[in-house]
C-alpha cells in the first residue's frame, strides 16, 4: 500500500498511513490528504450490537413496553420475515455500511437468533461474507437464547473452522466471541458448555445481565440477581464482557470492579426503553475497562455510535457522576477493543491498524466552538465523518460508502422484507 499522510488535522500532528498501519515518518512520494479544519480520531468500535434486527426497526408494540413484551413481539417478527441466512446476510450489510458510514470501522455482532431450520455456520458466514464486502472489521459472537448447549457447542467449533478456513487471507478482520443471551434464557448449562469451548479455541466471551426481564427472571427462577449467577457460574472473571449493566446495586458495582470484566455500555437502547443507566462513570473511576454499544434496531433504531456516546454523557448525570466527552470518546474507541481482546484497535499509536476517522469540523455547527475534542460529541447531533479507513484502505470518501452502494443495500432489504411478507 502507499504511504498516506493526512496533513494539518485540526488538533495534533500530522499522521502517517504506511502498509495498513499507523507509520511515523512519511517517505517523499506519500498521498497528501487534506484534512485542514478537520478532527481526526480512532474508528469507532461498536462493542454491543444485533445486526439482524436492522431489518426490524420500529416494529409496532416494541416501544413502551416491558422487556417480555418486546421479546414476544420480536420474535414473532422473525417468525413472520422467516430469518435465514439470506436475510441474515442483507440485515448484516445494511447495518454494517450505516456503522461504516457514521464511523465505526469494527463491530460485535451478538447473534441470538437460530431458527430450528438453519444450520448456524451458514448464518454465520453470511453476517461474516458482508463484512468482507463492506470492508469492516467483524467480532460476530454466537449467542445462545434457549439453545441446546452442546448443539451451541458444537457449532462454534464449527464457525471457528469456516471462519479460520475463509478468512486467513485477512488477518485481524475477522473475529469470533461466544455469548449467552442471559441468565433469563439459559441455564448454566449453556454456560458452562460455552466456557468450555471459549477455552478450548481461545475465545471472548460475552454476555449481558440487569436488563429488565434478566432481573424478572432470575429472582423469579433462582431467587438470585443476574450478577449473583454470573459469578455462581464462572461467568464474572477476566476475558469475559458483560454488556448493559443496568441499575446494578452498590454490592454488584463492588464485585464487578473486583472481578476483572469488561463492561459495555449502551445507552441507545437500555435509556429509551427504561431499563436503566449504568454508572459509567464510576465504573471508570474504579478501574473497570467500560465500552460502548449501540444494541440491535428492536430497541435503538439507529447504528450512530458517536451519537450514543453524547447521549452517554447527557444522561450521566443522572447517575450522580457526569462522564466527560474524552471518556465518552474513550469507551467508544480504545474501551471497546480492550474489552474485545483487541487493545490494538481503537487508538492511533504507531504500529496499530489504520483505522480511523476524518470529521470535518469547519462548518457553522462547529463555529464558536473552543474545545474541539469535546465538540465533536457536543456539537452537531447526528454528525457523521467525511472520510473511514480501515487497515489503511479508504473505505469512506466525503460521506459515501466505497465498497458498496448502501442505497442498493437498502433497496434490497427493503425489497426482501416486503416479500416475505406478501
Amino acid at each position: 500500500m502507499n504511504t498516506v499522510l493526512l496533513k494539518d488535522p485540526l488538533v495534533g500532528p500530522d499522521i502517517v498511513v504506511r502498509g495498513g498501519l499507523i507509520g511515523e515518518s512519511a517517505v517523499p512520494d506519500a498521498e497528501i490528504v487534506d484534512v485542514s479544519g478537520c478532527f481526526i480520531t480512532p474508528g469507532l468500535v461498536n462493542a454491543h450490537h444485533h445486526l439482524l434486527q436492522s431489518a426490524f426497526r420500529t416494529v409496532p408494540g416494541t416501544r413502551g413496553v416491558l422487556m417480555a413484551e418486546w421479546l414476544r413481539v420480536m420474535a414473532a417478527a422473525y417468525r413472520e420475515h422467516a430469518v435465514d441466512p439470506e436475510l441474515g446476510r442483507a440485515a448484516a450489510a445494511v447495518g454494517l455500511a450505516e456503522s461504516l458510514l457514521c464511523g465505526v470501522t469494527t463491530v460485535a455482532d451478538h447473534h441470538l437468533t437460530w431458527p430450528s431450520e438453519v444450520v448456524p455456520v451458514e448464518m454465520a458466514m453470511a453476517t461474516a461474507g458482508a463484512a468482507r464486502r463492506l470492508g469492516g472489521r467483524l467480532c460476530f459472537v454466537r449467542g445462545t437464547a434457549g439453545n441446546d448447549p452442546d448443539d451451541a457447542a458444537d457449532s462454534v467449533r464449527a464457525i471457528h473452522q469456516a471462519f479460520s478456513s475463509a478468512f486467513e487471507d485477512a488477518p485481524g478482520m475477522l473475529q469470533l466471541a461466544v455469548g449467552p443471551s442471559g441468565v433469563h434464557a439459559d441455564g448454566p448449562e449453556t454456560f458452562a458448555a460455552l466456557a468450555e469451548v471459549a477455552r478450548d479455541l481461545g475465545l471472548p466471551r460475552r454476555t449481558q445481565a440487569n436488563e429488565q426481564v434478566d432481573v424478572v427472571v432470575a429472582a423469579e427462577r433462582y431467587g438470585k440477581r443476574p450478577l449473583e449467577l454470573l459469578s455462581d457460574w464462572g461467568w464474572l472473571e477476566p476475558g469475559v464482557t458483560v454488556a448493559h449493566l443496568c441499575e446494578i446495586t452498590p454490592d454488584e458495582l463492588a464485585a464487578v470492579v473486583e472481578s476483572g470484566v469488561a463492561v459495555t455500555h449502551a445507552p441507545g437502547c437500555d435509556v429509551p426503553m427504561g431499563w436503566g443507566v449504568a454508572p459509567v462513570a464510576e465504573l471508570l473511576r474504579r478501574g473497570v475497562t467500560v465500552g460502548l454499544g449501540t444494541s440491535g434496531g428492536g430497541s435503538n433504531d439507529g447504528g450512530h455510535l458517536l451519537a450514543d456516546a453524547r447521549l452517554a454523557m447527557q444522561v450521566s448525570g443522572l447517575t450522580g457522576a457526569p462522564v466527560s466527552a474524552s471518556d465518552a470518546l474513550a469507551i467508544a474507541t480504545s474501551g471497546s477493543a480492550v474489552g474485545l481482546g483487541r487493545p490494538e484497535l481503537g487508538t492511533l499509536d504507531p504500529g496499530t491498524p489504520a483505522d480511523l476517522c476524518v470529521w470535518d469540523m469547519g462548518d457553522v455547527s462547529d463555529a464558536g466552538v473552543h474545545d474541539h475534542a469535546a465538540g465533536l460529541l457536543w456539537a452537531s447531533p447526528g454528525r457523521r465523518p467525511r472520510d473511514v479507513m480501515v487497515a489503511g484502505r479508504w473505505v469512506v470518501r466525503d460521506g459515501v460508502l466505497l465498497t458498496a452502494d448502501s442505497r442498493d443495500l437498502a433497496s434490497e432489504l427493503t425489497t426482501m422484507l416486503k416479500e416475505r411478507t406478501a
